[in-house]
């Protein structure tokens, strides 16, 4: 199965179009910021072109799209995976989008009481699944995914916690432009795929060769 996660597209989403029309995947999963703060008819309008190639596409939105996005993905043709989850090839996915406070008033963000409650709560949905996927827009705190050019880590304390608790196979974030790169949690790979606008997102192939032995690689790739 190949995963294609795409973070941070910010309303600039041609070059995900173009490069689907030459490469097959299985699933696309969309980690937030789909607009630059707005319009939420740009979001349904982006969503729908994405998902024109028939591949199922999972979305949720991030701390710059606006509070009312939350209905305009449903709207689309994507899924909306924020506070819930889906199985789809036995595969355990659930999301969580928005972030933790940051100094510039976002539209959409949680305290850290509210992202551990909601977050925990969906991760608990798929916890029995062999493979999970945990997409987040904020980054886990104190990773090589979260941390800003004057070297502060800005991700969220919750998102870890979670993450610490119930170690799915993968956290797919974002949110952090110039922390592009993987890092680990315990048993957790942690991605951020980097900005869609800058040409940047994770292909994920995951193979199943039996039920124990289960094969993961991602590479962040540019396109």
């Amino acid at each position: 199965m190949k995963i294609l996660a795409i973070s941070d597209i910010h309303g600039k989403h041609m070059k995900i179009i173009e490069y689907l029309k030459k490469n097959p995947v299985d699933l696309i999963i969309l980690t937030g910021d789909i607009t630059n703060f707005g319009p939420c008819e740009l979001a349904e309008e982006i969503l729908n072109q994405i998902s024109s190639f028939s591949i199922p596409v999972l979305a949720i939105p991030g701390n710059c799209d606006p509070i009312d996005l939350y209905g305009n993905i449903d709207n689309s043709n994507a899924v909306n995976i924020h506070g819930r989850s889906v199985t789809i090839r036995n595969i355990g996915i659930c999301g969580f989008g928005g972030s933790n406070p940051t100094p510039f008033n976002t539209p959409l963000e949680f305290n850290e009481v509210e992202i551990y409650d909601e977050a925990r709560k969906v991760m608990e949905s798929i916890k029995d699944h062999k493979i999970t996927l945990f997409v987040t827009h904020a980054p886990p705190i104190g990773t090589k995914t979260d941390i800003l050019p004057s070297g502060e880590h800005v991700g969220s304390e919750s998102i870890r916690r979670v993450i610490e608790e119930f170690q799915p196979s993968l956290n797919i974030c974002g949110h952090i432009h110039e922390s592009m790169g993987m890092d680990e949690i315990g048993e957790t790979k942690v991605i951020n795929p980097g900005m869609l606008s800058n040409g940047h997102v994770c292909l994920i192939t995951i193979e199943d060769s039996d039920e124990e032995n289960i094969k993961i690689t991602p590479e962040i790739i540019k396109i």
